[in-house]
């Protein structure tokens, strides 16, 4: 390979050129892309065999491996970063071998027919910024309900009163009810009156004290003296941060469908 290159491509190559190839990439840490016809073995908090077949095996540069089939977007088979790897030619079988210490888990993949092996030196200083819509705010809310407040339990979401829907309700360390606004933007004086009408609904039904929050990253000018004379209270929160909550949730799930 040309370490000049960002890219290498080897089309058809043989087993041992493919063996070269790899054990290349891996030692300089490059991304790794091999195309073929393969299965997979994975041995550690349980164990799994994925049969043959034809698929995209991806080690990127921090050491972590990914198992694609020709459709979806999510791996078949993968290794978080860090693994330690070994390949070597095992009865004219390629082998690419994953280890991931703590805890101790092995993913092997098997190539019998190999259609290209691509080495890339790939430059990525972008900033990748995460958002997210005022459902996925109540999805995060409803999974990690301390983003309102210590001890915020949530009981409905979209509960139907006579101005609309309260995007969640619940109840606080207090044994109060709580009536929960979500805004994704920065909220305004119609937000703040909005939540003033939804606590006033629930108010009328019940025969305990209810509070109201208005969730959203930022405030207008004016909107905070509003929440104030209202006796409505406020958390700043960032789609962001609930857009990495929900990455996080989906990871842990993958994770313990593939262990």
């Amino acid at each position: 390979m040309n370490p000049s290159k960002p890219a290498v491509i080897i089309q058809n190559p043989t087993v041992k050129e493919a063996e070269a190839a790899v054990k290349e990439a891996l030692v300089k840490r490059k991304c790794l892309i091999i195309v073929g016809n393969c299965w997979v073995e994975y041995s550690g908090r349980a164990s799994s065999k994925l049969e043959s077949g034809e698929r995209i095996l991806m080690v990127k540069e921090d050491g972590s491996l990914l198992v694609h089939r020709s459709k979806g977007y999510e791996p078949v088979n993968w290794q978080p970063p860090g693994c330690i790897f070994q390949t070597k030619i095992e009865n004219d079988t390629l082998v690419v071998k994953a280890i991931r210490r703590k805890p101790h888990e092995c993913v092997k993949v098997f190539f019998d027919k190999i259609y290209m092996v691509s080495a890339l030196s790939l430059k990525d200083a972008g900033e990748f910024s995460l958002y997210a819509s005022e459902e996925d705010m109540q999805r995060a809310i409803l999974a990690e309900p301390q983003l309102v407040e210590e001890g915020f339990k949530p009981i409905a979401y979209e509960k139907k009163v006579k101005p609309g829907f309260v995007d969640v309700y619940g109840v606080d360390s207090n044994g109060n009810f709580v009536v929960v606004e979500i805004k994704r933007k920065t909220a305004g004086r119609e937000a703040a009156l909005q939540l003033a009408r939804y606590v006033e609904a629930i108010r009328e039904t019940v025969n305990r004290p209810v509070r109201g929050i208005l969730v959203a990253p930022g405030l207008a000018k004016g909107v905070q003296r509003i929440l104030e004379t209202l006796n409505l209270n406020y958390k700043a929160l960032d789609p962001r941060k609930c857009a990495e909550i929900l990455r996080r949730s989906k990871t842990r799930k993958l994770a313990e469908f593939f262990r």
